[in-house]
């Protein structure tokens, strides 16, 4: 009980203080159904069936230390035809709190097509929207620290907030037996720029003094993303192997995930992933007549799993079949000349 203590202590101290502000912060949630969520890492990951389809999931991280991550996750994308030419539509939207952070990211995907290789290549750009929340409020140091102090002016007093634009961009191939892409999310870098608004004018006369509103940045990461998957049939059975990969990195750090699937008629599927020097994964998943549900559930390899027991997380989706035939199969001839 005491080791569990201090470490849910060092983890609030280390969320809470913020890292005085100036740090830079990657904000994508770390998914280990990544592969149910393309779009999510790679907008050019959009329109690649003909179909409607909307995923939205939530992950709730290292269960049983107070104050870890929660997320919640919506997407959705479909194929459009414009003039001849076949395009991709998406949008995305995630919320995480970590801590005293709150962060939420709404970004539209649009994407161009071409075949090639008996595939289908997509380059796409996503522009959005990143809010970012500190609850300065909630900030507790406690009286025995020796490193920080509670009138450290790195530290808000305040909840603070700050907006900005984010882009994204992306290419991905899509294939009968296997699929693939690479993209870069918050491409430009994003600055958000904070303020207390705790700016006021005490005292009076000469003798006043007068307190300035304390501005804070915050950064989001340039990250870059390599996601791959196959789908690999079992001649003379109903099952198929699906293995894939997620690499991401923001230049300063670096991780990879591996993951193995077995799916039986297109209906039931089951793995289990490995990600490095983090955790070990168990997933299971249904489909069946467009309805999706995933769940999977992480066991930390890490010297968290001191502290917590694991990670939980469900994604539930539903594709919509689209006709993009140049001619509607289902017209109607006029009851007059019928």
């Amino acid at each position: 009980m005491i080791l569990r203590r201090n470490v849910d202590r060092i983890i609030w101290i280390a969320v809470a203080l913020w890292c005085s502000l100036l740090a830079s912060a990657q904000t994508d949630v770390q998914l280990s159904q990544y592969y149910a969520v393309p779009s999510f890492y790679n907008p050019a990951a959009i329109g690649l069936t003909d179909n409607i389809q909307l995923r939205a999931g939530s992950r709730l991280q290292w269960v049983g230390i107070d104050n870890a991550p929660k997320a919640f996750l919506l997407t959705g994308n479909m194929p459009l035809k414009l003039f001849g030419k076949r395009f991709g539509v998406g949008i995305m939207v995630q919320q995480e709190s970590a801590g005293l952070f709150r962060n939420l990211s709404v970004g539209v995907q649009a994407g161009y097509k071409i075949k090639l290789w008996k595939g289908e290549l997509t380059a796409s750009l996503q522009i959005g929207y990143a809010n970012e929340v500190f609850k300065g409020s909630d900030v507790y140091i406690p009286d025995d620290d020796d490193y920080h102090e509670g009138t450290d002016e790195a530290l808000p007093q305040t909840d603070v907030s700050g907006n900005a634009l984010d882009l994204g961009v992306g290419v991905f191939y899509n294939h009968k037996w296997f699929w693939g892409g690479v993209s870069c999310t918050h491409i430009n870098s994003p600055t958000i720029t904070f303020s207390d608004d705790a700016g006021s004018t005490t005292g009076g006369g000469t003798g006043g003094s007068t307190e300035t509103a304390k501005n804070y940045e915050f950064q989001l990461r340039r990250t870059l993303y390599f996601i791959a998957g196959s789908n690999i049939p079992i001649k003379n059975t109903l099952f198929e192997v699906m293995p894939s990969v997620l690499v991401k990195s923001d230049f300063s750090f670096t991780r990879a995930e591996l993951t193995g699937r077995v799916r039986y008629k297109k209906l039931f599927t089951a793995g289990v992933g490995y990600r490095f020097d983090d955790a070990i994964i168990a997933t299971l998943a249904a489909e069946y007549k467009g309805f999706f549900i995933g769940y999977s559930f992480d066991y930390p390899t890490s010297a968290i799993s001191k502290a917590s027991s694991g990670s939980h997380e469900i994604i539930l989706g539903y594709n919509l079949k689209l006709n993009l035939s140049d001619k509607n199969k289902n017209k109607h001839k006029s009851i007059r000349i019928m």
